[in-house]
């Protein structure tokens, strides 16, 4: 692809997979990312009383999967409109997480302490709620009017995967269906929306390029759920079996208890962090870590196969296929 003329050259502080993707791009892809740091750093330092605590957020790192696909899906004429999608996106994202710490009580998030660990309760609740603001703002004050009912619907779908989540904690008869149900709300749709807000922006049919997202979401879920179990710690930024002390079932412990029946016997509840890698350790034992990975690589692999048809230009997929693969090589 052509470098646009006055883009910047590449940014070599992104994150894998982001890196590969930006290499492959050539010039246009960095320069738009850019314009998006830029904006959520902007965006979050006028936060007021929470600005410490936003900046804070946002610079623990990531891997700005879901702004990268506003581009990619937008294209090389990705231009002010995706770029104020894709600092939408990072800004729901980074307000759903905080407030996820909070109902989770975390200590840690990507080995950093969290606001809630940091600032209490009270403050990181108010950072998630301006956060979810923000990016409301920065898409009505640029008049994105369609983007608007597109996140709203989404924020309502978060909210709702994250109600499913806490209706079944600590609940062992929690079935594949339910957890798929639960991860295409609170996973999948960020990301089916971060394809879809890239795709309209450009004027192109938004259907096709969504359920690319939505897969693909669902393939990163699965893995981060494999992660958790496997651990080490030190990658994770958090300790091994942490879903399992909250009491979130994951597909590792569901596929597991079919094979060693007294995994339903476990109560999650009393769980300490020793406790809960030893039930890692019987979750890993059964082979359940390799049957998920199975399901993420065919998610992937239906993601791809999809974009056959959709619409998108030859280079344009090149660059959606090897983010799709990134997702895989970030857990192998």
């Amino acid at each position: 692809m052509n470098a646009a003329s006055g883009d910047t050259p590449p940014n070599r502080s992104l994150p894998e997979p982001v890196t590969a993707v930006t290499d492959a791009a050539g010039v246009w892809l960095p320069a738009r990312m850019t314009e998006v740091e830029q904006g959520l750093l902007a965006a979050v330092r006028g936060d007021g009383e929470l600005a410490d605590d936003a900046v804070r957020t946002l610079k623990a790192g990531g891997k700005r999967m879901r702004p990268m696909l506003v581009l990619l899906c937008a294209g090389p004429l990705a231009g002010a409109k995706a770029v104020r999608a894709g600092i939408a996106v990072e800004l729901i994202h980074m307000a759903s997480l905080v407030h996820d710490d909070v109902l989770d009580r975390a200590p840690l998030r990507r080995g950093l302490p969290t606001v809630f660990a940091s600032s209490g309760r009270d403050r990181a609740t108010a950072l998630g709620d301006r956060l979810f603001s923000t990016a409301f703002r920065i898409l009505v004050d640029g008049g994105d009017h369609e983007a608007v009912s597109e996140v709203s619907a989404t924020a309502v779908d978060l909210a709702r995967g994250e109600l499913r989540q806490r209706q079944g904690a600590f609940n062992l008869d929690l079935t594949e269906a339910d957890y798929f149900e639960r991860c295409g709300l609170k996973t999948g749709r960020l990301f089916e929306a971060a394809c879809v807000l890239g795709r309209s922006s450009t004027g192109g049919d938004p259907e096709p390029i969504g359920l690319f997202g939505q897969r693909i979401g669902l393939a990163f879920q699965l893995l981060d759920d494999v992660l958790d179990v496997a651990g080490p710690p030190d990658r994770t930024g958090k300790a091994r079996g942490t879903d399992l002390l909250d009491g979130t079932v994951t597909l590792p412990l569901i596929i597991a208890a079919r094979v060693d029946r007294s995994l339903l016997e476990v109560d999650l509840a009393s769980l300490d962090e020793a406790s809960a890698e030893r039930v890692c350790d019987r979750i890993a034992a059964t082979g359940a870590l390799e049957q998920v990975r199975g399901q993420a690589i065919g998610l992937i692999d239906e993601a791809k196969a999809g974009l056959t048809g959709a619409g998108v230009e030859p280079d344009q997929k090149q660059l959606l296929e090897l983010i799709a693969d990134g997702v895989v090589l970030r857990y192998s």
